[in-house]
């Protein structure tokens, strides 16, 4: 592919995305409208109205329009075609994935204690620590209650909240593994790309494997689309590792380094500490508040010479080489196109 032509398809998936987005956030008003009690709906609606890509949502509905081989412009994603061409209501279950990616931000922001989430006070800053955990856990039902009204035959749908109950289930297990290796100093790569697929990439794998089953594929089709989202979305997760260490605080909507600060294990670490670099000493406050710029500046020098976010890099671009031949299950239309756009976007993306 030529520049232009890289240049184009990016402009046509930011585009897509930006698209998609605007009539997701429209679906969520109205799927999970503010009713009583007023606050704790308020918290559980405030980062979904603060903003976000809409990225997993967006991957799902373009699945669905690969799948259907549709014109997107004329797609009507509340009354979508399945196999048979009966009308299945695509956008809720596009919203339920949103919904939990929601409900999981909340509580990692309060097993952080972190300050800020996309640029706002985290949920538990801006109400109280109790509010924030009702609302999470407020967001993970309404997500079941969404999903619900797909609107298609009752066996698909069954199958789709199975996966999405199996994905939370997942997360759960990812994060608490993740929190584990914070205590340890012998995590292997494949440890780590194991807790990054249930902590991140699951709900990916979801998003693109639910269309498929309501829309009513093939089990072949459904099972190289769910990979397709495990390897975009662990991906996704080294891509926000290299992130959080790059990108200054203001446009990460938390403070850089936090990740480092923290003593999270990630691809980076583990390679620099492969290569002999003391990763513990990097910086020598665990304190996120403490920590200045010029410590996070001498900390990603010293990974930057050791190879280590190169290979972040390297590895985060054969996951996605690889999502993407996973594709060749769909019809070749500017829907799979898109989808393989996006797997380049993620890795490719700045904040």
């Amino acid at each position: 592919m030529t520049d232009a032509s890289a240049e184009t398809l990016e402009a046509q998936v930011v585009g897509a995305v930006e698209q998609r987005r605007e009539q997701v956030n429209d679906a969520i008003v109205a799927d999970l409208p503010v009713a009583e009690p007023e606050r704790l709906y308020e918290a559980a609606r405030y980062l979904l109205d603060a903003g976000g890509k809409r990225l997993r949502p967006t991957v799902l509905l373009l699945v669905a329009e690969a799948l259907a081989d549709v014109d997107p412009e004329a797609a009507d994603y509340r009354s979508f075609p399945d196999i048979d061409g009966r009308p299945v209501d695509m956008m809720a279950a596009a919203v339920s994935i949103e919904v939990i990616q929601s409900f999981t931000l909340i509580h990692d922001d309060i097993m952080d204690d972190d300050d800020l989430r996309r640029g706002v006070p985290a949920v538990h800053r801006e109400y109280d620590t109790e509010t924030a955990i009702l609302a999470g856990d407020t967001l993970y039902s309404k997500a079941f209650e969404i999903l619900l009204n797909a609107d298609a035959p009752a066996d698909r749908v069954v199958e789709a909240m199975d996966v999405l109950a199996t994905t939370c289930t997942k997360i759960c297990e990812g994060q608490a593994r993740d929190i584990e290796f914070e205590s340890r100093l012998d995590v292997l790569p494949d440890e780590y790309l194991d807790m990054i697929e249930h902590k991140t990439a699951v709900l990916y794998g979801a998003a693109a494997t639910m269309p498929a089953i309501l829309f009513g594929a093939d089990d072949e089709t459904v099972e190289q689309l769910y990979r397709y989202g495990i390897d975009v979305g662990r991906a996704f997760q080294i891509q926000d590792d290299v992130l959080d260490l790059t990108v200054p605080s203001e446009q990460l909507g938390k403070q850089r380094g936090s990740d480092l600060v923290e003593n999270k294990q990630t691809i980076i670490t583990l390679h620099a500490r492969e290569q002999g670099v003391d990763v513990d000493a990097l910086v020598e406050t665990d304190d996120v508040e403490a920590v200045t710029e010029a410590e996070i500046d001498e900390a990603v020098a010293a990974l930057h010479d050791a190879g280590s976010i190169d290979y972040a890099k390297q590895k985060a671009q054969e996951l996605v080489e690889r999502g993407k031949g996973r594709l060749e299950v769909l019809p070749e239309n500017d829907a799979r196109e898109l989808l393989e756009g996006i797997a380049d976007y993620l890795v490719e993306r700045g904040y």
